[in-house]
């Protein structure tokens, strides 16, 4: 049988809290170095690895003794504090054992949204993987606020993914990837395999989040795959209490679902265009404009663009539609959202009298304009 996947240089794999825990909702010891072990063998493998971890809001409700997740913002980062300590010390512990040394990256949005910060975490996971370390990247849930949180981990292991150019994901949960319909509530569920592109009908089966052990859910990692399809890699979805679940995937053992799409891989800059920011507004723009920007490879001008949604700044990300209103790239524009209502439609040449400048020619230029899928 043909290998289903092979070649993999480097490889991000994200755990979930409810994969890191036993029945009494504390820290397994043996779970972690189960995983631990794995990505040592993959390392020695030739594979550079990446760990994605939550848990620390959960290791730091064992350590405070509370049973119930804590609500608000501020409770969140003091026990995620307490929590984030407990959790790197036992996976210095478990990753030690096989000689292998760890290096804590913690982030929150903004230093993806930032490109010099986005860099510069791009730059120490790297260096990480150079001196041979483990990154263990988490959110720094001890100082994230609504604005700037990444909201899971799924999120958050697709945007390294996409950063450091990782050819495949690994989610590692407790479920054995997508199916058609809940598995829990339809024992003739049927389980999908293989996601080539990610369709309204498949984003339909993404379900809520989970509960007391974690805030993922299938509809975070389908907006991950989204993140890591567009970029060119590949992601799976596997149950982390398989045996060995880490090491057959990279095998290329049918292990999980697998959503591999058809991208080229994306350059640097055009990664961090697309990934690393929260879309503020749409543009729509008609057919003549569409074609252009898909056949061409044109900028968006003033005059292609029909009507305007959101609240964006120059600067900005904004999502680019057609005329039907599907999203078919994403761009950093170069006037505000009352600009671009006044300047709509108008040729080029009308743009400083109708607004009182024109710094550029172009709403969004093309080197900061990206085709993407849905």
């Amino acid at each position: 049988m043909t290998k289903r996947i092979s070649g993999v240089k480097r490889l991000v794999v994200k755990v979930g809290t409810s994969s890191l825990v036993d029945e009494k909702g504390s820290l397994c010891r043996k779970k972690m170095s189960v995983l631990a072990k794995q990505l040592a063998d993959a390392k020695k493998s030739g594979v550079e690895v990446v760990l994605v971890s939550s848990g620390a809001i959960r290791a730091g409700m064992e350590t405070l003794g509370m049973t119930k997740r804590p609500g608000t913002i501020a409770e969140k980062q003091g026990v995620a504090a307490v929590g984030q300590s407990l959790l790197m010390a036992v996976y210095t512990s478990v990753f030690g054992d096989f000689g292998i040394p760890v290096g804590q990256v913690l982030v929150t949005r903004d230093d993806f949204n930032d490109r010099v910060r986005y860099l510069n975490a791009c730059n120490t996971l790297n260096t990480l993987i150079r001196m041979d370390c483990m990154p263990i990247v988490n959110e720094n849930d001890t100082v994230a606020v609504s604005e700037i949180k990444f909201g899971d981990n799924d999120t958050l292991a697709s945007l390294v993914a996409a950063g450091i150019n990782a050819d495949l994901l690994i989610l590692l949960s407790d479920i054995e990837g997508l199916y058609d319909s809940n598995p829990a509530e339809n024992p003739n569920a049927k389980f999908i395999e293989k996601v080539t592109k990610i369709t309204p009908e498949i984003e339909a089966l993404g379900g809520g989040s989970l509960g007391l052990n974690g805030v993922g859910g299938m509809k975070t990692k389908l907006e991950a795959a989204k993140t890591i399809m567009a970029s060119g890699s590949k992601m799976v979805i596997a149950d982390a209490s398989r045996e060995n679940v880490v090491t057959d995937i990279l095998a290329g053992e049918y292990i999980g679902t697998l959503f591999a799409g058809k991208q080229a891989a994306m350059g640097g800059k055009k990664r961090w265009i697309v990934f690393g920011h929260r879309v503020k507004g749409t543009v729509t723009v008609n057919a003549g404009a569409e074609k252009m920007i898909r056949e061409k490879g044109k900028s968006l001008l003033a005059i292609g663009i029909t009507d305007c949604t959101g609240s964006f700044k120059t600067g900005d990300m904004v999502s680019v539609a057609g005329e039907d209103g599907t999203v078919f790239a994403r761009g950093l524009v170069n006037y505000n959202i009352d600009e671009v209502k006044i300047i709509k439609g108008k040729h080029t040449d009308e743009m400083h009298e109708l607004i009182g400048y024109k710094d550029f020619d172009e709403v969004i230029h093309r080197d900061n304009l990206v085709l993407v899928e849905g």
